[in-house]
């Protein structure tokens, strides 16, 4: 097919699974051979600079929110934001646009269709909890008229939530989250351990996540008493920045665990740090499809993880990692326990977990059935 202009467009800067997906996705159809534009209505970590250095395609702040402005400047931002991208949308003449977040949906799609672009995509990665009800209403109703064409879920979990909101099902396409390959370098692996002062015989649990309510990083905290008094040889490791940060840190202190429960803050270069690690583990409450959890199976690491959507389509029971409910320490606890005294099991059960996401959980093959739904759209466009 010719080379398509494809606006990427999210909501905030920031490190996340949405960006991540959102740049793969960008870098995938740039190399390629088509035209790629990124925007973010708002730079929320203050990315702007150093990823517009980084990628080989042009990057837009929109510049539409700023969490310390006043009522009446933020409603001048706004504004100020959607006649950007409107310019854009404008002078580019795009052939697609792809959202991410139902925000980015309700906000780029619509403009999307004023501007004539044919093919209009958004994206439903996970469950949004607290959202409010119209929006939802909203959200779906721009789904169904057809003004966002085709509504691509992460999982099928994720599916059901989107029909919960009243979206069509016929709307809906499911196309799990994919990750990028990397090979896990056994120096590397040394070096980190040595510099997060790592004996020789030391275990590493790692979790990777923003510090937030949903990822649930308290409970391996609190399974962590019940591990060490085993292992003691034990050590945690949580990867991630966030506004619970100082809840976390008081946690390990008031349970006397500063010994064995690192918070590393953020990391740029996971791979490296998962090259360090024994045992991967995602106690969420929720999930989408998590880019983390695939690239710890990636790196060939067993998995000790909660029962909850899309996790549980990629995870088989006992075969690719372990399945445990959510907001159970005692219960993470038992299954840590269980592959420390099976080493043999881990290495199994990393192995395993890698040829599951070779199956059907890379970055090339989420990207090209992205890219056959918009082949779709553009050999039957609407009447």
């Amino acid at each position: 097919m010719k080379a398509l202009s494809i606006l990427f467009l999210g909501t905030q800067m920031a490190t996340g699974g949405a960006q991540k997906i959102l740049l793969d996705q960008a870098r995938w159809f740039h190399q390629q051979g088509h035209k790629v534009t990124v925007a973010f209505f708002y730079d929320r970590d203050g990315l702007f600079s150093e990823w517009k250095q980084l990628l080989d395609f042009p990057l837009y702040n929109l510049d539409a929110f700023n969490r310390s402005s006043g009522f009446f400047r933020q409603g001048l931002l706004f504004l100020g934001g959607i006649r950007r991208l409107w310019k854009i949308l404008r002078r580019e003449k795009f052939d697609v646009v792809i959202t991410y977040t139902h925000d980015s949906n309700m906000l780029g799609l619509p403009l999307a269709w004023l501007a004539g672009v044919p093919v209009r995509i958004g994206t439903h990665l996970g469950a949004i909890r607290g959202i409010p009800r119209w929006r939802e209403k909203i959200h779906a109703m721009l789904v169904n008229i057809g003004c966002i064409q085709t509504l691509i879920a992460a999982s099928k979990g994720t599916q059901q939530n989107a029909v919960r909101e009243g979206v069509s099902p016929a709307r809906i396409q499911v196309i799990p989250n994919g990750a990028q390959l990397f090979h896990v370098d056994p120096m590397d692996r040394n070096k980190v351990r040595q510099m997060l002062g790592l004996g020789e015989n030391d275990v590493l649990l790692l979790s990777v996540g923003r510090l937030v309510y949903e990822k649930g990083h308290e409970f391996l905290i609190r399974a962590m008493p019940d591990v060490i008094k085993e292992f003691p040889n034990v050590k945690a490791a949580i990867c991630g920045s966030g506004p619970l940060q100082e809840y976390l840190a008081s946690l390990i202190s008031l349970n006397v665990l500063d010994d064995h429960v690192k918070l590393l803050g953020q990391w740029d270069d996971i791979p490296r740090l998962l090259a360090a690690a024994d045992i991967f583990v995602l106690p969420s409450r929720w999930e989408g499809l998590s880019i983390a959890l695939l690239e710890g199976m990636i790196a060939k690491l067993p998995v000790v993880t909660t029962r909850v959507e899309g996790v549980e389509e990629v995870i088989e029971d006992n075969v690719s990692g372990l399945l445990v409910p959510l907001e159970d320490s005692k219960a993470l606890a038992k299954a840590i326990l269980q592959l420390l005294r099976d080493p043999e099991k881990r290495v199994g059960m990393g192995l395993a977990g890698h040829a599951r996401v070779l199956q059907g959980y890379t970055t090339d093959r989420m990207c090209e059935q992205y890219l056959k739904v918009v082949e779709k759209h553009l050999e039957h466009p609407p009447v």
